[in-house]
C-alpha cells in the first residue's frame, strides 16, 4: 500500500543532489560478489571464476532474459579482476581472466544495451589483497576508468583510514566529474563509519555520492537479512530523510535465487528492499536461477514501486505483539506500498489492521492490490483482513478515484 505526507517530502527536498544528474531511481542490476566471490581459479573452475567470460555471459542472460527491459541493466564487476598497474601506474585487469581488457568488457555490455561498473578499494590494497586507490592514484584511476567506458564504480574502504576516507571519497567523485563521463558513484564511506551521525555526514554524503553501503555485508542467511533489516529499522528517523533521487540507502544485494532462503524468505527480501527504495543488485547465476526466483526479482509491479520517481525510501509504521510489522511506502500518484512482514515461525497468521492504526483517517474508499497475485481487495474503508505467509508480502493501496498500480 502507498502513503505520503508533506514533512517526508520537506526532509527529501532538504537533501542536496550530486551533480552530476545519475541514478534518479535506485539502480538495478547484476553484481558478481555475493554468488562468485573471489574465485579466480579459471583452470579447476572456468565456468564460474572472476573473469571476462562470466561477465559476457551474464550480459547475455540480462539482455536475453527479460532482465535489461525491466530496468536491471548494469552489469557490475566487483573485487579481484585487477592484475596489477602497468610501469605507468595504470591500473591494469588479470591478463589471463581478462585476456581482452575492461574496455572490451564495456563495449559488449554497451552493445547490448547495458551498462558496466567497476570496483575497487580507497586504500593500499583491496578487501581481497588486490591493488588499492591510495590518494595520489585517485585521478589517475578515475581516467582509466572513463578511458574504459565504465558507467559506475563501487570504491571500497578496505585498508584505509578514517582520514585518508574523508580526503579520498571526495576527492574521487571529483576527479569522475572531471572525466565528462557519467559515471554513478557507488561509496562504501559510512559502513567503515559505524554508519551513524556524528562521524557520517549524511548531507555531505549526498552532496559527493549517489548510493552508500551503510552497514555490514549481506550474507547468504535469513538471520543477515533481518540484521540488516533491524539497523535500518532502528535508524529509520536518520536514514529515510537523506535518501532520495540521485542518492540511495544501500543494504547490500539481492539473495534471492542463491542457496540461503527459503522461497518466502526471498519474496519478503524483494518486498522489504522495494518499500525500502534500495538499489536492486541481483547476485546469483543468471544462468541456472529457477523459474520460481525468476518470477520474484521479475515482478513488474514489484519493480515499479521500487522505481516510483518520488524516490522517498519507506519505514515502519507498526509492531505488533503478534511478531506482524507493517512498513509504508509513499508513492507518486497518491499511491503507497504496504509491506505485512512476519517474524513468525510456526504458520501464516490472520492479522487484521484498520486504516486509522496505519494514519489512513479519510473515509474515501481505498483499493488494495496484492503485487505478487495481482489480486484485488475493493471498498476498503475500516479494515485490512490480511493472512501473512510465513515472511509476509506487499499489497500497494489507492484512493478508488485515484491510479492504480
Amino acid at each position: 500500500m502507498l502513503w505520503k505526507t508533506a514533512p517526508l517530502l520537506a526532509l527529501v527536498g532538504q537533501v542536496l543532489v550530486l551533480e552530476n544528474g545519475l541514478l534518479r531511481r535506485p539502480p538495478m542490476g547484476w553484481l558478481a560478489w555475493e554468488r562468485f566471490r573471489c574465485n579466480i581459479d579459471c583452470e579447476e573452475d572456468p565456468e564460474n571464476c572472476i573473469s571476462e567470460r562470466l561477465f559476457m555471459e551474464m550480459a547475455d542472460r540480462l539482455a536475453q532474459d527479460g532482465w535489461r527491459d525491466l530496468g536491471y541493466t548494469y552489469l557490475n564487476i566487483d573485487d579481484c579482476w585487477i592484475g596489477g598497474r602497468d610501469a605507468k601506474g595504470h591500473l591494469m585487469p588479470s591478463p589471463k581472466r581478462f585476456p581482452n581488457g575492461i574496455a572490451f568488457l564495456a563495449d559488449y555490455a554497451h552493445s547490448l544495451g547495458l551498462q558496466l561498473g567497476i570496483y575497487e578499494d580507497l586504500g593500499n590494497f583491496t578487501c581481497m589483497g588486490f591493488p588499492g586507490t591510495t590518494l595520489d592514484k585517485v585521478v589517475q584511476d578515475a581516467q582509466t576508468f572513463a578511458e574504459w567506458k565504465v558507467d559506475m564504480l563501487k570504491l571500497d574502504g578496505c585498508y584505509s583510514t578514517p582520514e585518508e576516507r574523508a580526503k579520498g571519497y571526495p576527492m574521487m567523485a571529483a576527479a569522475l566529474n572531471a572525466t565528462g563521463r557519467p559515471i554513478a558513484f557507488s561509496c562504501s564511506w559510512p559502513a567503515y563509519e559505524g554508519g551513524l551521525p556524528p562521524k557520517v555526514n549524511y548531507s555531505q554524503l549526498a552532496e559527493i555520492c549517489n548510493l552508500w553501503r551503510n552497514y555490514d555485508d549481506i550474507q547468504d542467511s535469513w538471520s543477515s537479512v533481518l540484521s540488516i533489516l533491524d539497523w535500518f529499522v532502528d535508524h529509520q528517523d536518520i536514514l529515510q530523510p537523506v535518501a532520495g533521487p540521485g542518492h540511495w540507502n544501500d543494504p547490500d544485494m539481492l539473495l534471492i535465487g542463491n542457496f540461503g532462503l527459503s522461497f518466502e524468505q526471498a519474496r519478503a527480501q524483494m518486498a522489504l528492499w522495494t518499500v525500502l527504495a534500495a538499489p536492486l543488485f541481483i547476485s546469483t547465476d543468471l544462468r541456472t536461477i529457477s523459474a520460481q526466483n525468476m518470477d520474484i526479482l521479475q515482478n513488474p509491479l514489484m519493480i515499479k514501486i521500487n522505481q516510483d520517481p518520488l524516490g522517498i525510501q519507506g519505514r515502519r509504521i507498526l509492531k505488533e505483539k503478534s511478531l506482524i510489522e507493517v512498513f509504508l511506502r509513499p508513492l507518486d500518484n497518491n499511491a503507497y506500498a504496504l509491506v505485512f512482514f512476519s517474524r513468525r515461525t510456526d504458520m501464516p497468521y490472520r492479522f487484521h489492521c484498520s486504516l486509522s492504526q496505519l494514519n489512513f483517517t479519510s473515509s474515501i474508499l481505498y483499493e488494495a492490490q496484492d503485487v505478487y497475485t495481482g489480486g484485488v481487495i475493493s471498498g476498503l474503508r475500516a479494515l485490512i483482513p490480511i493472512r501473512t505467509p510465513a515472511s509476509g508480502f506487499l499489497l500497494t493501496l489507492k484512493s478508488r478515484f485515484g491510479i492504480f498500480l
